[in-house]
């Protein structure tokens, strides 16, 4: 069983320019930045308040994830998380549509990933808000707290779901929440 140790902050553009500097100053190791697209599935057994059966694209392939948040009332979370690459997604799809899964969520995130030390840290632009999430053992966790100069920044203690439901727009049974698409100046 797996489990990731992360916690998460909520960025105004200001601290993103800073923290931006920060990583550079630092020398933080860049992984790239990419773009995705997380469908949610409800029904069987999940509990949705505790846990997840994701399907996030990104490119040309696919990640199935089943994750399962821990209780707690700290800032860094402790989830299961269990994961597989997924050659045909629409084959995936149609298999847990078999087997009862219904998409209940969509949110699209541009994602930009980075080496500190021994964590990892990301910057998720959602269609809601910016985020920083910082993923490693809890005293790493600090650690790049420490370095990258975020005392001032709040903490997110909610998940990417519970946010996309509370800004995200229900069309039928599907909540989605996806940047708009701008059309290009004439």
């Amino acid at each position: 069983m797996g489990i990731e140790i992360e916690k998460k902050y909520r960025l105004t553009r200001e601290q993103q320019a800073r923290l931006l500097l920060r990583l550079a100053e630092v020398k933080a190791t860049p992984h790239g930045k990419e773009f995705e697209e997380n469908t949610l599935y409800s029904g069987g057994t999940l509990d949705p308040q505790t846990e997840v059966l994701r399907v996030r694209r990104k490119g040309d392939g696919a990640v199935l994830t089943y994750k399962r948040r821990f209780a707690s009332s700290s800032s860094i979370k402790h989830n299961r998380e269990e994961e597989t690459a997924v050659e045909n997604p629409e084959a995936l799809a149609g298999i847990l549509d078999a087997l009862g899964y219904r998409p209940a969520l969509v949110y699209e995130k541009r994602r930009a990933t980075w080496q500190v030390g021994e964590a990892e840290v990301v910057l998720d632009e959602l269609p809601f808000g910016l985020y920083l999430e910082i993923e490693g053992d809890e005293q790493m966790i600090m650690e790049v707290e420490q370095l990258l100069g975020l005392a001032d920044v709040e903490a997110e203690l909610s998940t990417y779901p519970e946010l996309a439901r509370l800004y995200g727009e229900q069309r039928g049974d599907l909540i989605k929440a996806r940047f708009q698409m701008r059309l290009p100046q004439s």
